[in-house]
């Protein structure tokens, strides 16, 4: 690893976009970073405007670098990870977005979705994709875009339609059209990809009646994509990392070995656990996932989803205005002593794993007259532990060895209180690595894979360094009192 290698990591998020540069220690040099607008049109449905995303990821990519001030005959390479699912449908010619992007937490196909359920399509789709039939993927949204925009599916009969995640529609620009690709994890994602034969499924294409000439090419996560265009950032760089945010944080975290488990906390949370070459088929409603590929490994995962985390700070912040900024939280919770029974269900688009239940709307119970902002603003923060709790209890239903240590990530892991209440609510020691954005950080290391400034899993692992742990201080009967009024507020939510 020279000192003249660096690591170039744009990662595309719900709420935001970010760049970071790293060396190639995994240390980051600088960091630039927007807040992206979001559109909900109506009840249910979340968009993102595609130029939007595009013209943002440039202009940070080009500040990041420009603030570093890396030396002019350095070697830079770039990795990509995206919030997965989101969908978009362009021309292959002028690269303009056909309709907005449809975002993961959308739900406007899940009617759709329960038809498809009812006629007993969900069992196959499970065996081929790893996924339950469920709105938040892909295919539904492919679907819905092509029959609403007028003329697209004749256009897309004649070639003039490409359809990609957030990776593929940043490729194919940072590319200049060059390449219309993406990689394993976030085809994965689509509900269109056999994660066993590791192809497109054709059967998959004529239940939800789209043209596999859409269709990019998928590659390993480390992988020579190919190189941004002339005139784009100030150094033309090789494209060599694509992962999906989760899986993405999966490597970050590293987490190699079968049995480890990370757990991200941003716009939503996700439990990942590594479980080696063995897709594990989950009897109690999780997903089996692919985790990433690299020249050497391939790994599966088991994959536990909660629509909503980090949104619903942003939600209290911009929406409600009881806070000015989610760094007041942390205050807010700490001083309180107890939730006094209040009890918040995020379920803005539904509720994800293991529940799936895309109908369900968010409450909040338990409201008195000594009930402040202070205990809603706990609770929200609270929600998000116990949702946690969910995917693991769930993740143990299917086998899974109880945990030694949960290695946790992303924006909200800054929140002490909330990282104590995680361990106290699990009854698991929580591990916080000295570099909380590991999403970036994982894509920079599939990129240092693809372009072999590292030569295997192993020298990342050793990269890996832990900050602190938050060891369990709760008592078992608080713990089980505490959850079982969590169980209580989602049946409620739900019927």
């Amino acid at each position: 690893m020279a000192s003249s290698e660096f690591l170039l990591a744009l990662d595309q998020g719900t709420t935001s976009s970010r760049a970071i540069l790293f060396d190639a220690a995994g240390k980051p040099l600088g960091t630039s970073q927007q807040e992206l607008q979001q559109y909900f049109p109506a009840d249910g449905w979340v968009e993102h405007n595609p130029s939007e995303i595009w013209l943002s990821c440039l202009k940070l990519c080009n500040h990041v670098l420009e603030q570093a001030n890396v030396p002019k005959h350095a070697k830079i390479v770039l990795g990509i990870t995206n919030q997965r699912e989101t969908t978009i449908l362009w021309d292959k010619t002028t690269g303009k977005a056909y309709y907005p992007a449809i975002v993961w937490q959308d739900r406007r196909t899940a009617d759709f979705c329960q038809q498809l359920i009812a006629k007993g399509y969900d069992n196959v789709i499970q065996q081929k994709t790893g996924l339950l039939l469920d709105p938040y993927f892909s295919a539904t949204k492919v679907r819905w875009i092509l029959d609403h925009v007028d003329g697209l599916r004749h256009k897309a009969s004649q070639g003039q339609v490409a359809f990609g995640t957030i990776d593929s529609f940043l490729l194919w620009n940072l590319t200049g059209g060059q390449v219309h690709a993406t990689d394993v994890t976030n085809a994965a994602r689509t509900m269109l990809y056999n994660i066993h034969t590791r192809q497109w499924d054709q059967d998959l294409l004529d239940l939800f009646d789209i043209p596999a000439s859409i269709l990019p090419t998928v590659y390993p996560s480390s992988y020579g994509y190919g190189k941004t265009a002339r005139g784009l950032l100030p150094l033309i760089m090789p494209i060599t990392g694509i992962a999906g945010d989760q899986q993405a944080a999966l490597v970050g975290q590293a987490c190699f070995t079968p049995g480890m488990i990370k757990s991200t906390y941003g716009t939503g949370c996700f439990m990942l656990m590594n479980t080696g070459e063995k897709a594990v088929h989950s009897t109690h409603r999780l997903l089996t996932t692919i985790g990433y590929q690299t020249n050497r490994h391939f790994t599966y995962a088991s994959e536990g989803s909660i629509f909503v985390a980090g949104a619903a700070i942003q939600w209290l912040r911009d929406g409600l205005k009881l806070i000015k900024a989610a760094g007041e939280t942390e205050r807010l919770a700490a001083n309180t002593s107890s939730n006094k029974g209040v009890y918040f269900v995020p379920a803005f688009t539904g509720l994800g794993a293991p529940y799936w239940d895309p109908h369900a709307r968010g409450a909040v119970f338990g409201l008195t007259r000594d009930v402040g902002i202070a205990e809603i603003v706990r609770s929200a923060l609270e929600a998000v532990c116990y949702q946690t709790r969910d995917l693991l209890e769930t993740m143990l239903l299917d086998g899974a060895t109880h945990p030694r240590i949960l290695r946790v990530d992303g924006g909200m892991t800054a929140n002490d209180w909330l990282m104590q209440f995680l361990a106290d609510i699990l009854g698991v020691p929580i591990e916080r690595p000295s570099i909380t954005e590991t999403t970036a950080l994982g894509a920079a290391y599939l990129a240092g894979l693809g372009a072999g400034i590292f030569g295997d899993l192993a020298t990342i692992s050793t990269l890996w360094k832990s900050q602190r742990i938050f060891e369990p201080k709760m008592s078992d009967d608080q713990r089980q009192n505490l959850y079982q009024g969590w169980l209580q507020a989602i049946a409620r939510t739900r019927s």
